[in-house]
């Protein structure tokens, strides 16, 4: 079979081997896990060999697939590179993009750049993934990420986007009602404290800016999974919530929440939006990156 002809398929089963899922190697090819299982079955039925061992759980390379994506990928990032210098001589980017980000920066920051990038580049889809955890952008099939200070990998080049922000301690007026702020983090013991669990079913640390001895909070009576949920439960009363600061500008500034804690409050950062250093970048990349640059510098 021609190799044009099965460019398709071996690009799919690339992103499946680097993802080590179905799904997520559709999504990241915009087709179905239908339409990529298919694929993938005509492709082995065409080469006569197994290139996947499936198993209810996960997706890897057999031997033979190993072999096959250590040749392959070098050429795929050779057509992907070529194509993309041809888009050089465009007058707009085309193509898309995904970016890996934590949730506060996702809503915050890149959904609004997103917004104007793809108004102003009409032939460029981007697809932004939040996520708490840090994630291997390359091996996931990301262009870029997006995270704070230390926490960017020291291999990528970073581009800082923003101002350096904190988190923030905060309850409403009637949960305060009748009870004694906190002054110290060692009184949040006396209050309830809402608390976040992560997806491995650790809940989330409450840092502090100032030494301090290690505060061991509560479990809470109530645990969520998500920021947003959190300042819900204290808007109505349910404790104090520790969140990024953006989630609760406005309710503070509207005196639903009371803003406490504040000289403790844990610094996190700038954000820095990074890229691997030896990938060549794309148009649509190299474009979202001046223009997130520009933005970091009109809030210095």
């Amino acid at each position: 079979m021609p190799m044009r002809s099965m460019l398709p398929e071996l690009e799919l089963f690339a992103a499946i081997a680097r993802h080590g899922n179905f799904g997520r190697a559709a999504a990241e090819r915009k087709v179905s896990t239908s339409m990529a299982s298919q694929g993938m079955r005509k492709l082995e039925d065409q080469l006569g060999v197994v290139l996947l061992r499936r198993t209810t759980r996960s997706v890897a390379p057999t031997a033979a697939g190993a072999e096959l994506l250590a040749s392959l990928e070098p050429g795929l990032r050779q057509i992907q590179d070529a194509v993309e210098r041809v888009n050089l001589h465009r007058g707009t980017p085309i193509g898309s993009l995904r970016i890996n980000a934590p949730a506060p920066i996702a809503q915050f920051l890149l959904a609004p750049l997103a917004a104007r990038f793809t108004r102003d580049h009409p032939d460029v889809a981007i697809e932004i993934v939040a996520e708490a955890a840090l994630q291997d952008i390359v091996l996931e099939g990301f262009d870029a990420g997006v995270r704070f200070g230390n926490d960017v990998p020291q291999d990528m080049v970073a581009v800082r986007i923003g101002n350096a922000q904190r988190y923030a301690i905060v309850a409403s007026p009637d949960y305060l009602d009748g009870r004694a702020p906190p002054l110290a983090p060692r009184d949040l013991v006396r209050h309830e404290c809402i608390r976040r669990s992560f997806p491995g079913g650790s809940l989330q640390t409450w840092a502090f800016q100032r030494r301090t001895a290690k505060v061991e909070l509560p479990p809470g009576r109530i645990v969520v999974n998500d920021a947003q949920i959190a300042v819900n439960a204290a808007l109505a009363g349910g404790g104090l919530a520790y969140v990024h600061e953006k989630y609760v500008e406005r309710e503070i500034a509207e005196g639903c929440l009371v803003r406490l804690l504040e000289p403790w409050s844990p610094g996190i950062g700038a954000p820095y939006l990074y890229y691997p250093r030896q990938r060549y970048l794309s148009a649509a990349l190299r474009t979202f990156i001046d223009l997130a640059r520009e933005k970091g510098r009109a809030e210095n």
